[in-house]
């Protein structure tokens, strides 16, 4: 039996669009898949060694949802939607976001992304940086993790134009 394939492209670099690529890769690479990421633009933040600038951008994102991650439950069940003209003048607000957001990641037991990405590592997931980006933004090979490939879109096709999955995120 062939072993199903299955690839990825990570564009965005925000801590809750680092969840898809990560979820979904060490997901199916436990079900035997072979999986390969290919991180772009944005995406490339997800390959640094250090994670912990990684925040939630509110702004611009309507499908979002604004919980609390604390207090007695008819306050945690409030919605929270908060007009961007709003989110624009808070001073900060993109912080709290992000705090009350990493928040309800761990009340819920949902893993970090340093975790989930250990997973992907440990599950043998080819991590594709995109060496184009790299230069355009001026990044230093030394800024990422170890163990990653560097490449082009070309590099990457070999793999996807023959994958079972192919998913933009």
């Amino acid at each position: 039996m062939e072993t199903k394939k299955m690839a990825l492209i990570a564009t965005k670099g925000t801590l809750d669009w680092a969840y898809p690529p990560f979820i979904l890769a060490s997901t199916a690479a436990a079900l035997g898949y072979e999986v390969q990421i290919f991180f772009t633009f944005y995406g490339l933040q997800l390959l640094k060694k250090d994670l912990s600038g990684l925040k939630v951008s509110p702004l611009g994102n309507p499908g979002m949802p604004m919980k609390m991650p604390f207090g007695p439950k008819w306050f945690k069940g409030l919605n929270w939607n908060i007009p961007n003209a709003v989110q624009s003048l808070v001073p900060g607000y993109e912080n709290l976001a992000t705090s009350l957001m990493k928040q309800t990641i761990a009340n819920n037991g949902v893993a970090s992304i340093p975790e989930l990405r250990e997973l992907c590592v440990e599950a043998d997931v080819k991590m594709i940086g995109c060496q184009m980006t790299v230069e355009l933004f001026g990044f230093d090979h030394r800024e990422f993790m170890d163990g990653i490939e560097y490449g082009g879109a070309a590099t990457f096709f070999e793999f996807a134009g023959e994958t079972d999955i192919c998913l933009f995120i």
